[in-house]
This record gives C-alpha cells, structure tokens and sequence, in this order.
C-alpha cells in the first residue's frame, strides 16, 4: 500500500493560497459537514476544545472522502500528544506556543523517528494502515508537515532562528494571544497588534517560509494574504454557529 500524499504540504511548498476553517466542534459529524464545504484545509483543534485523540480520530476518518487536508493542533508542544495524532494518522500538525529555535526543534524531534528525532514506533497504526505501509518508518517524514505556532513577543523576537530549523515547514502566527503578550488581550485589532501581525508576515516570507494566519475578520483575512499568507484560516466552526444563529433569530426579533 501506498504512502498518503500530503496535498497541504505540496501547497505550501508551491505557494499556493489555501483557504482553512477552524473546528472546535468534537467528533466526526460536524468534521464531514464542514470537510463538505469545499475549503482546501481544516484545522481540527485540541488546544482550545473539548477535543481529544480519539475524537480527533473520528474527524480524520469522517473528512479523508473529501478533498480537502486535515491539520491538527495538539493542546501542546508534548511528543505525547504528537506521537499520538501522528500515529493515528494524522500528516499536519500546528504546534502552539513555540517561542524559540529550541522549541521548535524539538516539536520536529517528535515527529521524527530516531535517529533523527525521538518518536517512539509501532509498525500496526492507523498511520501505517496497520501495518501495510511498508516502509513508512523512513519514508513518512515525507508527507509530514510541521507548522509551528507564534504567538507571543518572545516569539516575534526569534522569528528568523525558528524560521531556519529544518523540518519546520510554515509559521503560523496566532492573533489573540500575541494580542494578549502586547498588552491588548481582547482586542486583536489593536492597532499595535495588526502591524506587528503585519511585519511578522513580512519576516516569515523573508526567511522563506510559508505564513500563516486565524482571522475572522474577512477584510483582514485578505489584507493578510495580500501581505503573503499561504495558509489562511478564515472561520470558526462554533463562531459561525453562534453568529449565524443569533443574527437568524434577530430577524423575528423586534
């Protein structure tokens, strides 16, 4: 059986503009209703969700018919929960919290297999399609692809050393805690935030890395890509849920 190719991976390297949603919502329901809607990524959340391996496992399963990629966010940089979306099959993961070239090495370590990294191994995982992917021991690093998240001003600080370790494959800056790190928590529109969201995508590009964005806000979203963010999250599930419910019932609302 043949190894999955990683259509995210291929897009980044090719600069293509890729269009995501977030989703916060558990299990594999909602994750095929939204893998339906034609965006070329989702993100499938365990830091800010109720979300956990094995209902993240159900989401991988219910999107994989569909054209579009799966990312995942583990709760932490911990090889723990990095080894265990990756064994389930995950090919994307978007660490949080990565201030420093360290860190991010050592979010790469994880997904490796020694000697390269310190992922520990099992040869019957979803991941190897239990066992039928032959060589996927050396050859998954491949199709795996590492995007590490920014988010704070010890961060914007490194930018360029996270930027060259090798096996980081995209830089994601994160709005609302770097909001938060400035001293705006609450207010990602502050007017100190969106220009150093601004020069972070300039910096990223400059160290020839794809960048990569979460907003809502669809006049900034393409601001953004306008600036050069390859990978652009545009949506939240439970966002659009609870605005789009509210913003219905208001019509019969006097």
């Amino acid at each position: 059986m043949d190894m999955p190719v990683n259509r995210f991976k291929r897009g980044l390297a090719e600069g293509r503009s890729q269009i995501g949603l977030w989703c916060t919502l558990p299990g594999g329901y909602a994750a095929e209703c939204m893998a339906g809607s034609g965006y070329d990524w989702l993100l499938f959340d365990t830091e800010h969700s109720p979300s956990d391996p094995l209902t993240v496992l159900e989401q991988l399963q219910a999107a994989a018919p569909y054209p579009v990629s799966a990312v995942v966010r583990p709760a932490a940089n911990d090889p723990v929960l990095i080894k265990r979306f990756l064994d389930a099959g995950a090919q994307s993961l978007l660490i949080p919290m990565v201030n420093s070239a360290a860190e991010a090495r050592a979010a790469v370590s994880a997904t490796r297999y020694p000697p390269e990294g310190i992922r520990g191994v099992s040869s019957l995982t979803r991941a190897t399609r239990f066992g039928r992917i032959a060589d996927y021991a050396t050859r998954c690093a491949d199709e795996l692809c590492l995007l590490v998240q920014i988010e704070t001003r010890e961060a914007l600080d490194h930018i360029e050393e996270i930027a060259a370790v090798d096996g980081v494959d995209g830089i994601f800056v994160g709005p609302a805690d770097l909001a938060a790190s400035l001293g705006h928590p609450g207010t990602s529109g502050h007017p100190e935030v969106v220009a150093r969201i601004e020069d972070a995508i300039a910096r990223i590009r400059a160290a020839g890395k794809p960048a990569g964005i979460l907003t809502p806000d669809t006049d900034f979203a393409a601001r953004c890509i306008e600036l050069g963010t390859t990978f652009t999250a545009v949506g939240v599930d439970v966002g659009i849920l609870a605005r789009e419910t509210e913003a219905l019932l208001a019509k019969f609302r006097t």
